[in-house]
C-alpha cells in the first residue's frame, strides 16, 4: 500500500526520497572519483541515464552493452555533457555464455578496480524463444546471465574491497512484477518448456529470479565476512525500449489507466543511483527497495529456501553450458 501511496502522491518515505525523486537529486553532493562501476545495459534508457549521473559524480563507468553502436552513441552523449567524464564500452551479450566470459576476460585485462556493479540490463514480454545456449531468453537474459557475471567478477570485487578498505556493492534490478510469476515461482522443471509459457508470467520469473539471487548472494558474502552488499531494485514503470516487444495499442492502454504511476526515465535511474551511491546504504543488505526506500517484497522472494535451490540449479545450468539444448 505504501508504494502505491507513494507512486501517486510523490510522497518522500523516511529517508527523504520517494517516487518523484531523480537520480541527480539522490546521489546530489556525492563524490564518486574513487569508485569503478560497471552497468549492463548502460547505453538507453534508465541504464543511459544511471551511467550518466555516476559518471557525473565522478566514477569511472563501465558500461556492457550488446549494441556496440549504441553504446558508443550513449559514449558520446555523456562526453558531450561532461567533457571529464571516464566512461568505457565493453560488448556484452547476456543471453549468451560465451559473451559473458569474454566481457569478464576484456574487463579484467583493463586492469582496474570493481567497487559497484550495475545489473540492469534486460528484455520484457519477448515471445517464446531459446539463447543460443538453449535457455528461454527471458530468463537466460535477465537472470543467468547476470548470475554468471557476478559469479565471474565477485573475486575482483572482493580483491578491491579489501585493498581499497571501501565497501563494494551490487544492484540488481528486478521489478514489481516479480509478484506475477508462475504457480510455483520459478518453473525449475519446465524452464525451457514453451507449453503453458507466457510472456508476463516468463518476465516475472526473471525478475523474481534476481530478488532471490540477491538474497542469496547477500547471505553467502555475509557468512563470508566480505566487505560487499547486495540489494535488489525495482525502478518504477517508465516507458522504455524494454517495451519494444509490447503491442502499441496494449501500451496505450495500460498508460492510461496507470498514468499516475509511471515515471520518467531521471526518476527511473534514482533507485538504482541511491542503492549505489548514497552513504545512508552503508553496511545494507539483502534488501528490496522501491522508490529509494527498503520494501518488502513478495512471499517468494522472501523464501530462503527458493533462493538456495535457484542458486544451485543457476549454477548447474552455467557450468553446463555446452548441454543446455538438451535441457527441458
Amino acid at each position: 500500500m505504501m508504494g502505491i501511496v507513494s507512486a501517486l502522491t510523490g510522497r518522500v518515505g523516511p529517508n527523504g526520497f520517494g517516487s518523484a525523486s531523480t537520480a541527480e537529486k539522490v546521489t546530489e553532493g556525492i563524490d564518486a572519483t574513487n569508485l569503478t562501476v560497471i552497468i549492463t545495459g548502460g547505453a538507453s534508457g534508465i541504464g543511459l541515464e544511471t551511467a550518466r549521473v555516476l559518471a557525473l559524480r565522478k566514477a569511472h563507468v563501465i558500461i556492457g552493452a550488446r549494441n556496440m553502436v549504441s553504446a558508443n552513441e550513449a559514449r558520446q552523449h555523456i562526453l558531450e555533457e561532461n567533457h571529464s567524464a571516464r566512461v568505457d564500452i565493453l560488448k556484452l551479450d547476456l543471453s549468451s555464455v560465451d559473451s559473458v566470459k569474454s566481457f569478464v576476460e576484456n574487463f579484467i585485462a583493463l586492469d582496474l578496480p570493481l567497487n559497484i556493479l550495475i545489473n540492469n540490463a534486460g528484455v520484457m514480454f519477448c515471445p517464446f524463444s531459446l539463447s543460443e545456449d538453449g535457455v528461454e531468453m527471458q530468463f537466460a537474459t535477465n537472470h543467468l546471465g547476470h548470475f554468471l557475471l557476478t559469479s565471474l567478477l565477485l573475486d575482483k570485487m572482493k580483491q578491491t574491497a579489501k585493498e581499497t578498505g571501501i565497501e563494494g556493492r551490487i544492484i540488481n534490478l528486478s521489478s514489481i512484477a516479480h509478484n506475477f510469476t508462475y504457480r510455483n515461482g520459478i518453473r525449475f522443471d519446465k524452464i525451457n518448456d514453451r507449453k503453458g509459457y507466457t510472456t508476463n508470467r516468463a518476465y516475472g520469473q526473471s525478475k523474481l529470479a534476481n530478488i532471490l539471487h540477491t538474497n542469496e548472494l547477500s547471505r553467502r558474502l555475509q557468512d563470508e565476512g566480505v566487505n560487499i552488499t547486495a540489494n535488489s531494485v525495482h525502478p518504477g514503470v517508465i516507458m522504455t525500449p524494454l517495451m519494444r516487444h509490447s503491442s502499441y495499442l496494449m501500451m496505450k492502454f495500460l498508460k492510461i489507466i496507470t498514468f499516475y504511476f509511471w515515471k520518467n526515465v531521471p526518476q527511473g535511474a534514482a533507485t538504482t543511483c541511491y542503492v549505489a551511491l548514497h552513504p545512508n546504504m552503508k553496511g545494507v543488505s539483502g534488501k528490496y527497495f522501491v522508490d529509494c526506500n527498503e520494501f518488502k517484497p513478495s512471499s517468494f522472494a522472501s523464501n530462503l529456501q527458493l533462493g538456495k535451490k535457484l542458486w544451485d540449479f543457476s549454477n548447474n545450468l552455467t557450468v553446463q553450458s555446452q548441454n543446455l539444448k538438451h535441457i527441458c
